[in-house]
């Protein structure tokens, strides 16, 4: 790729775009661009050019592509119905998108037989990319260890977190990683038509994140398991979690309960040079959320 380049990140104000502004930045990797709903409260760096907007929107996407070459491309949505539109406008623009899908896509299967929507979903998005002749990199992340943000109001307030599927087992992965991988998919030639699959350097429960959360904080915090339907009920009363997600989140969680235990790669490490993260190291670096 040329060393002067124009990269539009979406999703910019995010856990993982925020990351993958930064790193560009850091890399000196030419012209970076964020698209995001609201500028004003964007806190970008300085030399970001910031444009307003967002996917639902096809006039400002195609205004925020003017000059880009490449695209990270965060999907925002629980279904691809914008998809072909989005891809659309890319493609008139840019020359490669590198794509933030989803671990629950499996491979060899098409979207429509997916067996979770969101690996359906994700799955759409990454085969119309994939028809439309740009050159392309998906990005499928185990689970996001900024997921447990979510407890940050629980333990603020106790010293137990109350949930569902304590002893699901999940590869957390810290945003930073996930951003890594993208810049040198974004800013490297190797990349072309890759699918990384990645995943933290560990396997805990959700029970052990929790201690993991308690002994960085050096408290005494336990796990405490509810029913399905408390946990549903508890999720949907919860202003600030979307209830869209609440059945595919819960039903992903049985799913995953019932399944292999998650197989860990080296992908991190073989892209960037440098091992993934911890999950304790992801909560030193956000122990400041929880208190």
């Amino acid at each position: 790729m040329a060393a002067q380049t124009t990269i539009l990140v979406t999703g910019a104000t995010g856990n993982v775009g925020r990351q993958v502004v930064s790193q560009l930045i850091a890399a000196h990797s030419g012209t970076v661009r964020a698209l995001t709903r609201n500028p004003a409260a964007a806190e970008l760096p300085d030399d970001v050019d910031i444009r307003q907007g967002d996917l639902g929107d096809p006039s400002a996407l195609e205004a925020a592509l003017e000059g880009a070459n490449a695209v990270f491309l965060m999907w925002p949505f629980h279904h691809a119905d914008p998809a072909a539109a989005v891809v659309d406008v890319i493609k008139r623009h840019a020359q490669r998108v590198v794509f933030l899908s989803s671990g629950a896509v499996q491979t060899g299967l098409a979207p429509e037989r997916q067996p979770h929507p969101v690996g359906r979903s994700h799955g759409r998005v990454e085969q119309l990319i994939e028809e439309s002749g740009l050159r392309w990199t998906h990005l499928r992340p185990s689970t996001f260890a900024a997921n447990t943000l979510w407890w940050a109001p629980q333990i603020r307030t106790a010293d137990v977190v109350h949930g569902a599927y304590g002893d699901v087992p999940m590869a957390l992965l810290h945003e930073a990683d996930i951003a890594a991988v993208a810049v040198h998919a974004l800013t490297e030639d190797g990349h072309d038509r890759a699918i990384h699959i990645l995943t933290g350097p560990e396997v805990l429960t959700q029970a052990e994140q929790v201690r993991t959360i308690g002994q960085v904080l050096n408290r005494p915090l336990q796990w405490q398991e509810l029913p399905h339907e408390a946990a549903r009920r508890r999720l949907l009363a919860d202003d600030t979690f979307p209830d869209s997600f609440v059945d595919p989140l819960l039903d992903g969680y049985a799913d995953m309960l019932a399944g292999p235990r998650p197989a860990l790669t080296h992908t991190v490490e073989a892209v960037t040079g440098t091992p993934a993260r911890t999950y304790r190291t992801w909560v030193s670096d956000h122990a400041a959320a929880f208190r």
